[in-house]
């Protein structure tokens, strides 16, 4: 099953507005910091706290978010994403492909510890996320 979810991405605050959601809106927070990752240790010691993935499910709302990592700064335009997350890796091979004609590429699809990840900008400066899960065992 496919989903299309909001991503949001903050400068370091990100544990605290998720905190903020849940408790404003009800619903399970699942989050993982940097230092809790498979990535913990390539990971500087001053970025060890910041939250790479987070996701609050709040009856079918679903909101997910991280801190931005390296240069990036939060500014009008670049802190929310659409993310397409679904179990088959080809459904999503096929999204990616097709909305990122005419667009820019700025992680390709790959495999990581959590799934299939990758990101673009389309033609028309929308942000776009896909995610598929990793097989279960």
């Amino acid at each position: 099953m496919k989903r299309l979810n909001v991503y949001l991405s903050f400068a370091g605050n990100c544990r605290a507005a998720m905190e903020f959601y849940r408790d404003s809106l009800g619903g399970k927070l699942d989050l993982m910091t940097m230092g809790e990752s498979p990535m913990a240790s390539q990971t500087p010691p001053e970025s060890k706290n910041r939250v790479m993935h987070s996701l609050l499910d709040a009856d079918g709302m679903v909101i997910m978010a991280s801190d931005m990592m390296g240069q990036d700064k939060p500014v009008k335009g670049n802190t929310v994403s659409l993310c397409i997350n679904g179990s088959d890796k080809k459904e999503i091979e096929v999204y990616f492909r097709k909305l990122s004609a005419g667009g820019k590429v700025t992680n390709p699809l790959s495999d990581t510890f959590f799934g299939t990840y990758g990101s673009l900008t389309d033609k028309f400066g929308v942000d776009w996320m896909f995610e598929a899960d990793k097989p279960k065992p």
